[in-house]
């Protein structure tokens, strides 16, 4: 949730953060005339009150002939008190509906939709030419069917499409990937984290996942918890209600669990292999840090992520996301994306959302500032996830259809230096 005073004070920074995002600049006004309302009905109900009151203590002082009117006059009163609160309470109920519709004010991230991110560098090894080495590259599939790595035939029929097994050496790689992202986020000062995988529908909707993309969660209704999609929303709510004390330094949490998506809006996309996919594994960085620290924590963030690509030794560029491809919470977002020789393109393997004071305002987690309690900034991004085993596989192929370990993970797999095709 952003800052009602904020808006109140400088609607046309929302109104223009809405239009880069290509979202309505017409909830800002409507937001406006909620809070509006509200504010007067609040100031009713406390003038009433106020009377009231008065009314009360003027019952001991009046006379035999004006007690009775007094009585009538506070009695009058009193109904009045609560019917100006049970209004006063609709339409603080009616604002934050509102208000909770509204996405995080944007900053500095470029205008439009998915396609008009701004490619900010690319990075690592030179992107290799199968051509000139003398053979055509197979895709993951293909490549971890024939070492043993992954099974989807068999994740199908056991749970249904965009499931999978990840088998032999491919469960050890992806142990290999997820310790190794562990130990480098406990080298950053992160705590390590294995995060519950439901949570609360106040959690949930307090991280901004309730909203636009709300078909994107699996829900239990029999219990009225969700599956998290990421630990970002366990680490979220470890605060919740919460005034912490972050003596100048961020607050950093690294969580360990597995992933849920429904991949509602994903019909046809990815359809091959582990690319897009129901269930996974990730580590995730969490932050908690003061508002103006947030920025530089975000490239912190980022830093730590392109650390961990260097040790898989993936090409990849750096996206600036943009506007209209931000998640609600989201004030800006940096992706890493790797190389996919194959398809020719590049794919998401990791990104790091600033997400200003927005999850925080919603889940009452503050922090002690110069004698005031404010909110707090949280970050979160991307260490590891069973998506980059695709980038990895690909990559680091050879002729003869084995995979060559990168020397960053070899120490995470017994010193194996090549996963070979199954004879």
């Amino acid at each position: 949730m952003i800052d009602l005073r904020a808006l109140r004070a400088n609607p046309d920074v929302a109104r223009a953060s809405q239009r880069a995002r290509g979202a309505d600049e017409g909830l800002i006004d409507q937001i406006l005339a909620a809070d509006e309302t509200r504010r007067t009905a609040l100031q009713r109900h406390e003038d009433t009150r106020a009377d009231h009151k008065a009314a009360s203590r003027k019952i001991g002082q009046a006379g035999p002939d004006g007690r009775a009117e007094a009585i009538e006059r506070a009695r009058s009163l009193a109904d009045e008190v609560k019917r100006l609160a049970a209004e006063a309470e609709e339409a603080e109920a009616e604002l934050m509906r509102l208000a909770y519709q509204l996405d995080n004010i944007i900053e500095d991230a470029p205008a439009g939709g998915e396609e008009d991110f701004v490619v900010l560098r690319t990075a690592g090894p030179e992107r290799r030419d199968f051509a000139a080495e003398g053979f055509t590259p197979k895709d993951h599939l293909d490549l971890g069917e024939g070492i043993g790595a992954i099974d989807v035939k068999r994740g199908v029929k056991v749970a249904g499409s965009r499931f999978y097994y990840m088998t032999g050496v491919g469960a050890r790689l992806e142990l290999a990937l997820l310790n190794c992202a562990m130990d480098l986020a406990i080298q950053a000062g992160f705590t390590p984290m294995m995060t519950p995988t439901l949570v609360s529908p106040e959690v949930m909707d307090g991280t901004g996942f309730l909203g636009e993309h709300a078909d994107e969660v699996y829900r239990l209704a029999t219990d009225d918890l969700y599956l998290t999609g990421t630990s970002e929303v366990a680490l979220a709510g470890y605060h919740a209600d919460e005034i912490l004390d972050l003596g100048g330094s961020p607050r950093r949490y690294a969580g360990w669990s597995t992933c849920y998506r429904r991949e509602a809006g994903s019909y046809g996309k990815d359809t091959r292999g582990i690319i897009r996919v129901h269930q996974f594994n990730k580590v995730e960085m969490f932050s908690y840090c003061s508002i103006e620290e947030a920025h530089e924590e975000h490239l912190r963030l980022l830093g730590f992520e392109e650390d961990m690509l260097a040790k898989v030794e993936l090409p990849y560029r750096v996206i600036d996301v943009a506007a209209g491809d931000l998640g609600s919470s989201a004030a800006r977002k940096f992706d890493c994306e790797a190389w996919l020789p194959t398809q020719e393109r590049y794919m998401e393997v990791t990104s790091t959302s600033n997400c200003t004071t927005f999850q925080a305002r919603r889940l009452k987690v503050r922090e002690r500032h110069d004698g005031q309690i404010r909110p707090v900034a949280t970050l979160n991004g991307t260490f590891a996830t069973t998506r980059w085993i695709v980038a990895i596989l690909e990559n680091h192929q050879r002729e003869d259809g084995s995979v060559v370990v990168p020397e960053g993970l070899r120490p995470y797999m017994g010193g194996l230096e090549v996963m070979e095709p199954l004879r």
